[in-house]
């Protein structure tokens, strides 16, 4: 199970992503766009289940459909500044592939995320988090 710390550090990760679905023009959302995904999110997942509350979020960023996964050149393209976008991609993809489920959309994000988070992009969500948090 992902811990209420991995789920924020995915969220601020995610809150560098905007938009809804995969549109062709994507944008980053405000502060203020992430934190009411955010709170919708968590009221939809009521119960605390944090697959669903991740699904949700992460859909209504932009970086995931039910059909695709995660979208691997925007999350890269959050990240570009590491200079290592296409790593990123091959890690997210290979991560959207071993733990495709479709019967169970929400659990597959959880499980992608968990894999590409457990190496190197995992340390950047880190780090990114305590450079938001320094700016709060």
């Amino acid at each position: 199970m992902v811990c209420k710390w991995d789920l924020l550090f995915c969220c601020c990760l995610l809150g560098l992503a905007g938009g809804t679905a995969f549109k062709s023009t994507w944008e980053l959302p405000t502060t203020e766009q992430m934190h009411n995904s955010l709170q919708s999110c968590q009221l939809e997942a009521a119960g605390g289940d944090s697959a669903d509350m991740l699904r949700c979020l992460v859909e209504q960023l932009g970086l995931w459909t039910d059909e695709q996964g995660y979208n691997a050149k925007r999350i890269a393209k959050i990240f570009a500044a590491q200079r290592q976008m296409e790593e990123l991609m091959v890690v997210i993809e290979y991560c959207n592939d071993r733990e495709r489920r479709e019967e169970q959309p929400a659990q597959w994000a959880l499980e992608a995320y968990k894999c590409a988070t457990s190496g190197r992009f995992g340390r950047w969500v880190k780090d990114y988090v305590k450079q938001q948090q320094k700016f709060k």
